[in-house]
């Protein structure tokens, strides 16, 4: 009898105005032919302070698009966004705990994968680069300041309508970067996922010599790891996928 490969299956919690991740998850994930990648969508259209956009991250409408994926039996299940930077950290925690209490698969948030990247490099100085507004980047640098993190420069581009996001060009996203890339800090993170900034990550590593965090990467990064993927298959994405590398953070 033919048996099919075992393939590791990873699900992705998708915004459903984003256009960015998916094709950029598969682009990361094409060099491994034992993994997949599965998306389920729920409604998110805006990104900011006003009690409508903060609604759209309530758990059940996040929860419903969970059980959808668990229905494909993943392996893990990741919500792809960022939400959790300014709603606070907790609500990730929270969020991950519910969804693996009503599917049994693990869970994982591009935000608490970003706070493990950041624990495991040892940053406590590092550069924001948003497309959102003033309001909600002050929200996320509260927020790290909270378990001891300083943001020692931002950049944000005002925007709130999340479709708008994946238009920022990659020449803006090298401009921000380069803006934050100042003295003192030690780690950049593109924050947000429908902004296409993974596809510079690398180039930008060499140019500036510190880490770059995409909120994308790390979660594909967490995701194989918590499926027992080295994620140093993936090539061309930046230092975090090099396990020499994380080996030399964490021992630094």
């Amino acid at each position: 009898m033919f048996i099919a490969k075992n393939i590791k299956k990873i699900g992705m919690l998708t915004p459903s105005s984003n256009t960015v991740l998916e094709p950029v998850c598969q682009q990361m994930l094409s060099c491994l032919d034992d993994v997949s990648v599965h998306f389920s969508r729920f409604t998110v259209t805006e990104i900011s302070m006003r009690p409508n956009a903060l609604g759209q991250f309530e758990q059940e409408s996040m929860l419903r698009a969970a059980r959808l994926l668990a229905d494909a039996e993943v392996d893990v299940i990741a919500w792809n966004g960022t939400s959790a930077g300014w709603l606070g950290f907790e609500a990730d925690v929270r969020l991950c705990e519910r969804i693996f209490q009503e599917t049994g698969i693990p869970a994982t948030t591009s935000v608490l994968a970003l706070n493990e990247a950041f624990e495991l490099y040892g940053i406590k100085s590092f550069g924001l680069v948003t497309p959102y507004t003033p309001d909600i980047n002050e929200k996320i640098i509260a927020n790290y300041s909270t378990i001891g993190l300083e943001c020692a420069a931002e950049q944000c581009l005002g925007m709130y309508v999340n479709k708008e996001f994946s238009r920022v060009s990659p020449k803006a996203i090298e401009q921000m970067v380069a803006q934050v890339a100042v003295p003192g800090v030690e780690a950049i993170t593109t924050f947000c996922t429908n902004l296409r900034a993974a596809p510079l990550v690398q180039s930008l590593e060499q140019k500036y010599g510190i880490p770059i965090f995409d909120t994308i990467s790390v979660v594909v990064w967490k995701s194989l790891n918590m499926i027992g993927i080295s994620p140093d298959c993936v090539q061309g994405w930046g230092g975090l996928f090099k396990s020499e590398e994380a080996n030399e953070a964490v021992q630094s």
